[in-house]
């Protein structure tokens, strides 16, 4: 498993350094569009405009959403360029096996693109004046949100791989996660709290809002339902994905587009 990932990450430093404007627009690109928000939430405010923490619950939603947004892209985006260009049969019949070769693709692009969004968060912090914490702690809740998000990845590809064409899908499914991610559901109290530890990611995004946004302490029960929350989802995004596969190889269009 190892040597695969080092050569997935040797991959995806080849493809970084040869193309260094592509990251360059994107870092341009993603805080461009935050700062456009503040600028136009700021305007219809007017000089009585008070963000608070609000603000930065919104930058870590937002940082959260493209998160997810690369770790879709790479897998079900993945699985949509190797069936146009005809190696996705290949993927399969590899001996690490497609879920293995996705995972530590994944993991691997994921390294780099943490890098950059680290960089947007800075700048996003610099121009709009945001203040964020940064305890270690907040590794915890993070990795619960990636394994909500690798989950429904998962999914999506599963959908990706028997359709092969789901360009349209995608900004449907990803554009309601934004505003699942931005919505401060640790907040939220009775009935409507208890839905939102089944939604997606919410969990982990709510502790890592609680954590940064206002510098609260770790709480261990939410830490514990946002793991499990992950869990659930990765769980079931492999095993739909282990269906799809055994039925696009049962009709035979593993190879075709």
């Amino acid at each position: 498993m190892l040597e695969l990932f080092f050569a997935e990450f040797r991959c995806s430093w080849i493809q970084f350094r040869r193309y260094p404007i592509e990251s360059l627009s994107q870092i341009i690109f993603t805080s461009a569009i935050l700062y456009g928000l503040f600028l136009g939430a700021g305007y219809i405010a007017g000089s009585s405009f008070k963000s608070g923490d609000r603000l930065d619950s919104i930058v870590i939603g937002y940082m959260l959403w493209i998160l997810v947004n690369f770790v879709i892209a790479n897998i079900a985006g993945g699985l949509q360029n190797e069936a146009q260009t005809g190696t996705l049969e290949q993927l399969f019949l590899s001996r690490y096996g497609a879920v293995k070769v996705f995972l530590m693709r994944g993991l691997a692009y994921l390294t780099l693109e943490v890098l950059k969004i680290v960089v947007i968060l800075f700048i996003i912090i610099l121009i709009t004046g945001s203040s964020l914490y940064f305890p270690p702690l907040l590794i915890l809740p993070f990795i619960s949100v990636l394994l909500g998000a690798y989950g429904f990845a998962f999914i999506i590809g599963s959908i990706s791989l028997l359709l092969k064409r789901v360009q349209q899908l995608l900004p449907l499914l990803l554009f309601p996660l934004l505003f699942l991610l931005t919505i401060p559901t640790e907040t939220w109290t009775g009935t409507p709290k208890l839905l939102a530890f089944l939604i997606p990611m919410t969990p982990g995004a709510g502790l890592l809002r609680s954590l940064m946004a206002r510098g609260d302490s770790l709480n261990l029960m939410t830490l514990a339902i946002a793991f499990a929350n992950g869990i659930i989802y990765f769980a079931i995004g492999l095993f739909l994905f282990r269906v799809a596969e055994k039925e696009a190889k049962r009709k035979g269009i593993l190879s075709g587009y």
